[in-house]
C-alpha cells in the first residue's frame, strides 16, 4: 500500500464450493458501496470473481478475501491454500496464458484493470492483490444534483443546526451537543442517562408495532418523528441514525437531527425506482428492502443473502437458515454465516429437538443462554454461541423452514427481536418456498435423466469389471467426491474391495491404501444409506500421526527430530482431507442377497443431501442387478467354456515321420466348440486314428453330438473294430438319441507310418467333403469316394479305401465351413480349395493349414457364419532329398 493510510478493513473467508464465488462478489460489492467507493465497484467485483474462482474451483481450497480502504482507493487481497504450483515468471513480457482458457484469466484481468497488482507465494498459500485508485473528481459528496434557480433551493434558517445525539444500546442518551440543547431547550446534564423515548413522539405505522427502539437497533435509518422540547411543545425533526461499535465492541447509535423543514440537509437522494421492485402504490416491496434482488431461481443465493441480512438486522455474530423435509420431521441446513458452513451444510436436525417451547421449530423461540439448555439447538453445538432467536418459515400454515440468529454473548435477545425476525421471515418464506420447489423440480428432472442414462449404460455390458467401473464413474463426481465398491462372492465370503475412484486421480492410490487397512462395512441388507465413520476416523488418526512426525513429535508427544514433508506425508494428509466429510454405505442387493456395498464419500466435513442419497439408492438397485447379471453371465460362460473344452482333444500325438496340424474355429460369440470336430489319437502300437466331422447345425445342441461322436470313435477303434464297423456302431448310437439326434458327416481313417518313409491310410468318407491329396509335382486329387452320411438311415453298407502318402505328399481334410465360404453369390467350393492347395507344394503341414485358413478368411469380408476345421497331414521328405 506504500505510504497510504488504511482507514477501514473488511475480511471474509469463503468455502471451496462454486456458490462461494457469488457470495464473494456480493461481499465486495456491499463493502465498497458502504464505503462510498461506487466508482470502482464494478472493476473490483470482476477481479474478485476471477481470483476467487481460481481459488475455490480450480485450486479447490478456501479463499480469504480482505478489503482495505485508503484515502485514495481500495486494495483487495485474495489468498488460497494451494501453494504447490509453478510461480509465473515474466521474461520478455507479461504472458500468463491464453485468455480463452478456463483458468488463469484473473492475472490477465488484474494487468488490464488494476492500478497496481502482484502475486506473493509462501509455504502455505498463494496471495494475489490488486489496488484500484479512485478517479479524479471534484471535491464533494458521491452524489450530486443539477444546477437550480435560487428560488427552488430548500429553505433553511440563517444558521443550520444539526443536533448530534448518541444513544447507548440500553436506549439511554450518552451524548447531547450544543445544537441539540439549542433546538430542544434541554441541556446535556438534564438528558444524559435518560431514555430517548422519554423525549420522543414516535408516529406508529398502521398495522405494525415498530417504534423508536426498533429504529435504534437498525444499522441505518432515516425518517421523521418529534422531539418534546423543554417547553412541552413537539418539535418535528428529520433524523438520520447510524449504528456503530466502539473499540471495545459495544454498540451504540448516533442520531443526527435537523428541523423537519430542513430535511434536505440529511436526507439521502432518492434512488431511481426499478419497475419490478415497486408495488402498485409506488412503495418498495418489503421483501426487496430486506433481501435485495437475488435471481428468482437462485435458491442458494437467496438463502445466503437472507442469513446475512438477518445477522445484520439484529447485530448478531451468526445466522442460519434450515429448510424442512417433505414430511416436516427434519430440518436441513442450507445456509449459514458466521458458522463453519462446510461442516454444517446439508446436515439434518430433528424438528422437535430439545425440551419445551424453546426446542420447537414451529414457533418463535428465544434462548437467553444455551449453556443452560445444552442441545436445544444442535446446529450451534461447539460454536461458542450463547444466545439465539429462531423463527419458523411458514407458507399457508405449513412449516417450510427455520431462520435463526445467534450471538456469542448471553442474554442478547428478547421477544422483541423474535417479533422483528418473524416479520422478516414472513416476507421471505413464500419466495424461499417457490425457489425450493423450482430447485426440487430441476433436481427431479435431472435425476430421471441420470437414471435413464445409467440404466442404458449398465444394460449395455455383461462384463463384471466394466460394470464395476461404470458404477463408480456414474457416482463420481455427480453424486459424491469419491466412491468404493465392495463385492461379496458368496454368503460365506467377506466383503472385498473391488474398485475405488476419486474425482482427483492423484488421490485414488492413497484412498485405496486407506480403505485396505480398515475393516469393510457390515453387509446389512437394510435398504437406504447409513453413515460409516471408519474411513474419516482412520484418515484423521493417520493425519495426526503424520503431523506429529513432521513436527518431530513421537507417539508420546515428546520433541524429537523434525521430519520433512515428503511425498508419503503429503499423500496421507491429502487422503485425510479427501475423506474428511460424511461417508455413507448403500447395500447392493440382488435376488434377495447382498452381493456388495456401494460406499460414497465427501471431503472437508461435507454432508450429503437427502435428494442425492435417494438418487444414489435408486442407482444402487439398478447397479446391483447389473452386477449380479454380470456375475451370472461370467459363471455361465466359465461353465460353458469348461464343458466345451472337454469336447476338444487334449492334444495331438507325436506320429513318427508324419507332420500333423489342426486349425479349428467355432462360429458364434463365446463358443469354443460347435458342430465341427476333429481328433487324432493312438489306437495301438504303430497305428493311429484320425477323424474330422460336421454335425448338422451349430451351438450347444451340435456340440452334444460332437462329444458323443468323438468319444465313441476312440472307444470303438481301441476295441479293435475297423473303420466301417466303427462308423456303423456310431450311426446306431446317434439314432438312439431320438428327437435329439442330428445327422453327421464324418471322415474317419487309420494311419500306419511305414519304414520306407511313406504312410499307409485307410479312410471312410461318410457324406463328408472328400479329402484332397497334394503330390510333390503340384497335382491335387480326391483321396476317397463319397459314402452315405450318419444319423439318417439304420442300415449302412460302408467300406474303407486305402491311400498311400509318399514322402512330400499332403493329405488335406476340411469341413464344409471351408468349402462353403461365400461372398455374395460366389462360393469357394471344392475347386477353389484345390487351387489354393496346389500352391502349397514344399510347405510344412502347419504352413499348409495356415495358407488354407488365410485364403478362406480373405475370400469374404464378413466373419464366418459356420464352424471350420482344417486337418493337414504331410509325410516329410528324407533329409537327403531335401538337400537336393
Amino acid at each position: 500500500m506504500g505510504s497510504s493510510v488504511i482507514t477501514a478493513r473488511a475480511a471474509a473467508t469463503f468455502d471451496p464450493v462454486g456458490r462461494s464465488v457469488a457470495t464473494a462478489r456480493a461481499f465486495v460489492r456491499d463493502t465498497l458501496q458502504g464505503w462510498g467507493y461506487t466508482d470502482v465497484v464494478d472493476d473490483a467485483v470482476v477481479l474478485t470473481s476471477e481470483l476467487v474462482t481460481n481459488a475455490v474451483v480450480h485450486a479447490g481450497t478456501a479463499a480469504d478475501v480482505l478489503c482495505l480502504r485508503t484515502e485514495d482507493g481500495v486494495r483487495i487481497e485474495v489468498s488460497d491454500h494451494y501453494p504447490e504450483r509453478e510461480i509465473p515468471l515474466q521474461s520478455t513480457g507479461p504472458d500468463f496464458g491464453n485468455p480463452d482458457r478456463e483458468n488463469g484469466r484473473g492475472l490477465l484481468l488484474c494487468a488490464a484493470l488494476a492500478t497496481r497488482w502482484g502475486v506473493e507465494y509462501s509455504p502455505t498459500r498463494k496471495h494475489v492483490w490488486f489496488q484500484l485508485d479512485l478517479p479524479e473528481r471534484p471535491v464533494g459528496i458521491r452524489s450530486a444534483g443539477p444546477l437550480l434557480p435560487v428560488g427552488l433551493l430548500p429553505v433553511a434558517d440563517e444558521r443550520v443546526r444539526v443536533a448530534v445525539v448518541q444513544i447507548e444500546s440500553s436506549g439511554a442518551i450518552a451524548a447531547w451537543n450544543e445544537d441539540a440543547a439549542f433546538l430542544f431547550g434541554h441541556t446535556a446534564e438534564q438528558v444524559t442517562g435518560k431514555q430517548l423515548t422519554d423525549f420522543t413522539a414516535w408516529p406508529q405505522t398502521p398495522g405494525t408495532n415498530t417504534g423508536i427502539v426498533d429504529a435504534l437497533q437498525l444499522s441505518r435509518w432515516e425518517g421523521s418523528y418529534g422531539i418534546r422540547g423543554a417547553d412541552g411543545r413537539i418539535i418535528p425533526v428529520y433524523a438520520s441514525h447510524l449504528r456503530v461499535r466502539d473499540t471495545r465492541g459495544e454498540p451504540s447509535t448516533v442520531c443526527l437531527l435537523v428541523r423537519d423543514y430542513e430535511r434536505a440537509v440529511l436526507q439521502s437522494p432518492a434512488r431511481t425506482p426499478v419497475s419490478d421492485t415497486n408495488t402498485e402504490s409506488g412503495k418498495t416491496d418489503p421483501f426487496e428492502i430486506f433481501i435485495g434482488s437475488p435471481a428468482p431461481d437462485d435458491l442458494d443465493g437467496l438463502l445466503q443473502r437472507t442469513v446475512e441480512r438477518a445477522r445484520d438486522m439484529l447485530d448478531a455474530d451468526a445466522a442460519f437458515l434450515l429448510l424442512a423435509t417433505d414430511d416436516e420431521t427434519e430440518l436441513e441446513v442450507r445456509a449459514t454465516t458466521g458458522l463453519p458452513s462446510a461442516r454444517q451444510r446439508f446436515a439434518r436436525v430433528p424438528v422437535e429437538a430439545g425440551t419445551g417451547r424453546y426446542g420447537s421449530a414451529r414457533m418463535p423461540a428465544v434462548h437467553e443462554d444455551l449453556d443452560n439448555v445444552p442441545g436445544a439447538v444442535p446446529l450451534l453445538g461447539g460454536t461458542g454461541m450463547r444466545s439465539v432467536v429462531t423463527v419458523p418459515l411458514k407458507v399457508e400454515g405449513r412449516l417450510t423452514g427455520s431462520l435463526g440468529v445467534a450471538a456469542e454473548a448471553a442474554g442478547r435477545y428478547s421477544n422483541e427481536e423474535a417479533l422483528r425476525l418473524q416479520f422478516a421471515a414472513d416476507r421471505i418464506a413464500l419466495a424461499v418456498e417457490s425457489a425450493r420447489l423450482g430447485e426440487l423440480e430441476r433436481l427431479r428432472r435431472g435425476s430421471l435423466s441420470f437414471l435413464v442414462e445409467a440404466s442404458d449404460l449398465l444394460a449395455g455390458t455383461l462384463d463384471r469389471d466394466q460394470t464395476l467401473a461404470l458404477m463408480a464413474q456414474m457416482t463420481v463426481p455427480t453424486l459424491a467426491t469419491w466412491c468404493a465398491v465392495y463385492t461379496i462372492a458368496d454368503q460365506s465370503s467377506d466383503p472385498y474391495l473391488s474398485y475405488v475412484l476419486h474425482e482427483d486421480e492423484e488421490r485414488i492410490d492413497g484412498l485405496k491404501a486407506l480403505l485396505s487397512k480398515i475393516a469393510p462395512p457390515d453387509p446389512v441388507p437394510t435398504p437406504g444409506a447409513r453413515v460409516w465413520a471408519a474411513p474419516s476416523e482412520a484418515a484423521h488418526q493417520a493425519a495426526l500421526r503424520t503431523s506429529m512426525r513432521t513436527l518431530g513429535l513421537g507417539e508420546t508427544g515428546r520433541l524429537g527430530e523434525p521430519g520433512r514433508l515428503g511425498p508419503g506425508i503429503r499423500t496421507t494428509l491429502a487422503t485425510a482431507a479427501a475423506v474428511g466429510g460424511e461417508t455413507v454405505v448403500l447395500p447392493l442387493v440382488a435376488r434377495n442377497r447382498v452381493i456388495g456395498m456401494l460406499t460414497l464419500g465427501k471431503p472437508s466435513d461435507d454432508h450429503f443431501r437427502q435428494e442425492i442419497l435417494e438418487l444414489a439408492e435408486d442407482l444402487s438397485r439398478r447397479a446391483a442387478l447389473a452386477l449380479d447379471n454380470a456375475r451370472l453371465y461370467s459363471e455361465r460362460m466359465a461353465i460353458s467354456q469348461s464343458l466345451q473344452r472337454s469336447l476338444l482333444p487334449p492334444g495331438l500325438p507325436e506320429v513318427p515321420n508324419v507332420e500333423i496340424e489342426v486349425i479349428y474355429r467355432a462360429a458364434g460369440e463365446g463358443n469354443e466348440v460347435g458342430g465341427d470336430f476333429y481328433d487324432v489319437f493312438p489306437i495301438r502300437d504303430g497305428a493311429y486314428g484320425f477323424a474330422i466331422g460336421d454335425v448338422c447345425g451349430t451351438g450347444p445342441e451340435a456340440a452334444a453330438v460332437t462329444g458323443l461322436a468323438r468319444h465313441a470313435l476312440r472307444l470303438l477303434a481301441r476295441e479293435g473294430f475297423g473303420g466301417p464297423a466303427v462308423l456303423e456302431r456310431l450311426n446306431a448310437a446317434i439314432l438312439d438319441e431320438g428327437a435329439r439326434s442330428r445327422f453327421l458327416t464324418l471322415l474317419y481313417g487309420e494311419l500306419w507310418p511305414q519304414e520306407d518313409g511313406s504312410a499307409l491310410l485307410k479312410v471312410v468318407c461318410a457324406g463328408h467333403p472328400l479329402p484332397l491329396r497334394l503330390r510333390q509335382d503340384g497335382s491335387v486329387e480326391a483321396a476317397a469316394e463319397p459314402q452315405p452320411l450318419l444319423g439318417v438311415i439304420e442300415d449302412l453298407d460302408l467300406y474303407e479305401q486305402t491311400v498311400t502318402l509318399a514322402p512330400g505328399d499332403v493329405l488335406l481334410c476340411v469341413t464344409d465351413g471351408v468349402t462353403e465360404r461365400r461372398e455374395g453369390t460366389r462360393m469357394l467350393g471344392d475347386d477353389g480349395l484345390a487351387e489354393v492347395l496346389a500352391t502349397c507344394t514344399g510347405l510344412t503341414a502347419g504352413a499348409v493349414a495356415a495358407r488354407i485358413l488365410r485364403a478362406v478368411e480373405r475370400f469374404a469380408a464378413e466373419p464366418a457364419s459356420d464352424d471350420m476345421a482344417i486337418l493337414a497331414m504331410r509325410v516329410p521328405e528324407p533329409p537327403a532329398a531335401q538337400g537336393l
